[in-house]
């Protein structure tokens, strides 16, 4: 039976309690570390990596080379001191796409 993989990858103090979930967990606090690491997990077919906003944030182009595939799907998560608002924006952006229109927020969350 396969299962499928789930990593996360931040700073260690945000991400050390998901490896007692069994998540596999990539502490790092470095842009080119953390691309180099979504790049080789996606490689060894991780379904689901998280990445803290911080991180996320300088990733940009990494990030945006896995959104038209199908694995790994690459969600931001906030870290130990609180949310950017990437995460919400780009399950946003993704609903938009995906059925033409906003229907989490609307015009109220503009």
């Amino acid at each position: 039976m396969f299962m499928y993989k789930i990593a996360v990858i931040g700073d260690k103090d945000s991400i050390l309690g998901f490896k007692a979930l069994g998540i596999s967990v990539f502490p790092t606090a470095d842009i080119r570390e953390a691309s180099r690491t979504i790049h080789r997990l996606a490689k060894d077919k991780y379904a689901v990596i998280f990445i803290t906003e911080q991180l996320a944030r300088e990733l940009d182009e990494t990030i945006k080379s896995y959104e038209d595939s199908l694995t790994p799907a690459i969600i931001l998560i906030p870290n130990n001191r609180g949310t950017l608002g990437l995460g919400m924006k780009g399950v946003k952006s993704s609903v938009e796409r995906a059925i033409g229109a906003d229907i989490l927020f609307g015009k109220e969350g503009r």
